[in-house]
């Protein structure tokens, strides 16, 4: 592989020069390295940029201004190629205000080719490179000046070798016809990063909601809400404010008056008023603007013992075919297959099962084997993967629901 020339950008000319190539590129690679643990937002310290002539180390520590790279990365006739790219993605839309429209992720890719996911950034060199990178600064400073000859060769290395691997990736998914797929899986992938899960309101995913009512559940949802406009505006990170049993605490007391609040330990007086303003408007809220409270699962004792055997059939068909399972499918995806099978009923469109790629390359498998036209043997208890589908010697119509099932939602 050969050696490219190495360049830091840290003026102004540098960065309109840098910018000056990438816009004469159609495929660059880049990377990010940031500090989060003390801000909302987090604070860039370096930026990795890597062409197929050159490569590039942008200090917006010294900078005013990087739009101009913001808008070359987000445009749509340019392929950004990164390793687990969701931080870049979010800085990207925070800096330029929108996020790249052709992302390609090298972890998501290899997914797609059996190679692990999620697999890591020295994973993939050495899988597809066979080079092996030292991880020696995962933990460094980078907003401390001037970088170390360590940093550097650190960051060069993080995307040195990520367009190599893009041209290997492609050319394997081209020749399995799996292009289509990444591009179906970037799509949802960037819709996700952006959005977090717009299926789930953020504040669910607090422990400790068990068991509130309706009033107690309205509260939660203006503390979370509170709490994190405040981060955002002040630029600390959320729990620094109030932290998340602070908020479970606050909504199952529902205190009315300063002195309720003040046996609670680690609530700051001077949030006092603000928070019982919050809490008494998710105490006003009305009943009819609940949250609803997730109801916990109550499944026939037979789900468990389907999903386990649906799992293993899934990893046998993923390892003959290769794909890595943890991409296909959750055992929450499994588990929702098995119950549309039980209650007869098409597949939530939540289930990742239930459309694209995967609803027309996995899951007739998988409905195969529920209702007992494939069968899961072990072939050579020898092998890594000791397991096979094959022809079952059982009758359809002694399967699982009696070999009716529900019709693939493909929507």
């Amino acid at each position: 592989m050969a050696t490219l020339p190495e360049h830091i950008v840290s003026r102004a000319s540098d960065l309109s020069d840098c910018c000056a190539h990438l816009e004469s590129c159609s495929v660059i690679g880049f990377d990010t390295e940031f500090i989060g643990e003390n801000t909302y937002h987090p604070r860039l310290c370096l930026v990795q940029v890597a062409t197929p002539e050159r490569l590039y180390l942008i200090d917006p520590l010294s900078l005013d201004n990087l739009d101009p790279f913001w808008q070359i990365v987000a445009h749509p006739d340019r392929v950004a190629v990164v390793h687990a790219g969701r931080e870049e993605v979010r800085m990207c839309r925070l800096f330029s205000g929108r996020a790249p429209e052709n992302v390609f992720d090298l972890q998501v890719a290899a997914g797609l080719l059996g190679a692990g996911y999620p697999a890591g950034h020295g994973a993939l060199v050495h899988h597809f490179l066979r080079v092996r990178l030292s991880k020696g600064e995962t933990l460094t400073d980078w907003a401390r000046r001037p970088l170390t000859k360590q940093q550097l060769r650190y960051a060069y290395d993080d995307v040195r070798y990520l367009l190599p691997i893009y041209n290997k990736i492609t050319r394997k998914l081209g020749d399995l016809g799996r292009a289509p797929w990444v591009v179906e899986e970037h799509s949802g992938l960037i819709q996700k990063w952006l959005a977090e899960d717009p299926d789930r309101e953020p504040w669910r995913k607090l422990r400790g909601l068990g068991g509130m009512d309706g009033r107690q559940l309205a509260t939660v949802r203006e503390l979370y809400a509170w709490r994190d406009a405040r981060a955002e505006k002040l630029n600390r990170p959320a729990r620094f404010l109030l932290r998340d049993d602070l908020i479970i605490e606050l909504a199952r007391r529902l205190p009315t008056a300063e002195r309720d609040i003040s046996v609670v330990r680690g609530v700051s007086k001077n949030d006092v008023p603000a928070l019982l303003d919050v809490i008494a408007r998710g105490m006003e809220t009305p009943p009819e603007r609940h949250p609803e409270p997730e109801g916990r699962e109550h499944d026939p004792p037979q789900v468990a013992s389907i999903t386990a055997l649906m799992q293993s059939a899934l990893a046998t068909f993923c390892a003959g075919n290769r794909l890595t399972p943890a991409l296909v499918a959750t055992a929450s995806d499994i588990k929702a297959l098995v119950r549309s099978a039980l209650e007869g009923t098409p597949l939530p469109d939540s289930c990742a099962l239930a459309s694209g790629w995967r609803a027309e390359f996995v899951l007739p498998v998988l409905r195969d084997v529920l209702a007992g036209r494939r069968a899961l043997r072990v072939a050579d208890i020898n092998k890594a993967m000791p397991l096979e589908l094959v022809e079952s010697p059982v009758a359809p119509d002694q399967g699982l629901a009696g070999g009716s099932m529900p019709t693939a939602v493909t929507g």
